[in-house]
């Protein structure tokens, strides 16, 4: 008759239920590192024992990895915004203080190209530097306050030629949108006396030709008024016959015959003589 150990089976029971759970929990562990997740806009870089994967680039959605093997780097593909202050110099050699916005995207295919060659730190390392050269060339080109009145020209000009330095590469400018310029003081002091300068100028200029055209007017209404008593006296004299004349005559006369003077003092009145 054999004597059963309640001990030793309770110890079996134990050392069974860990064995499962440990078993349980390598599982969980195994399935979970064998899964990855791709969220919506990224794309997953495929890096096995710290090689890139040239050829594969996972796109959004659930994907299947080697467990403790292979790692799955996510990329960003969204239009992203970054903030560049920079400095360049005008053509008239003012310095400009500039603040810029920059939209940009990553290309999903080349996703692995820019995370083998440059890293996750493509900002710092590509665009910011690509931002500077870029806004000098095109800045130097223009004064410092036509500058100011072509933002829109500049605004295009930085699109076009940071997507020649960086398409190939596999990163996309969309926008570029210029926050701020800013100058010296001395050079927006100068602006603003010239802007006074300009508005007398144009205040003299405007007064000036509000009195020429005064004049002309007062010119114009004597021209017309002297024509019109010249036709006024043209009709009248072509209307005065000899006929009308001596009948005006005839009107005015008060029938008092006119004296004259003779000779030798003789007052000769024509109603009648007198010596």
């Amino acid at each position: 008759m054999r004597i059963i150990n309640a001990n030793g089976v309770q110890r079996k029971t134990v050392v069974k239920i860990c064995v499962a759970a440990a078993v349980l929990l390598l599982a969980v562990v195994i399935v979970a590192n064998a899964v990855t997740v791709v969220d919506a806009g990224h794309t997953g870089v495929i890096v096995t024992l710290g090689k890139v994967n040239d050829e594969v680039v996972l796109q959004e959605g659930v994907h299947a990895k080697i467990p403790f093997i292979q790692n799955i780097v996510k990329i960003d593909n969204r239009i992203r915004k970054l903030e560049v202050n920079t400095q360049a110099f005008s053509k008239d050699l003012q310095s400009v203080d500039t603040v810029l916005a920059i939209n940009y995207r990553v290309d999903t295919a080349k996703s692995n190209s820019i995370y083998k060659n440059i890293g996750a730190d493509y900002e710092s390392v590509l665009i910011v530097p690509a931002v500077n050269e870029v806004l000098k060339a095109i800045t130097a080109t223009y004064t410092a306050e036509e500058s100011v009145t072509n933002r829109a020209l500049i605004s295009d000009g930085l699109v076009e030629g940071l997507n020649e330095k960086l398409n190939s590469i596999g990163l996309y400018i969309t926008d570029v949108n210029i926050i701020d310029f800013d100058f010296s003081e001395a050079f927006i002091t100068a602006i603003e006396e010239k802007q006074v300068a300009q508005q007398k100028l144009l205040k003299a200029e405007t007064e000036k030709q509000t009195a020429i055209k005064n004049a002309e007017a007062d010119a114009e209404s004597i021209k017309i008024r002297a024509e019109a008593e010249a036709e006024a006296n043209r009709i009248i004299s072509q209307s005065l016959t000899d006929q009308v004349i001596e009948n005006k005559k005839i009107e005015k006369w008060d029938g008092v015959l006119p004296r004259v003077s003779g000779s030798g003092g003789t007052i000769i009145d024509i109603g009648g003589i007198e010596e």
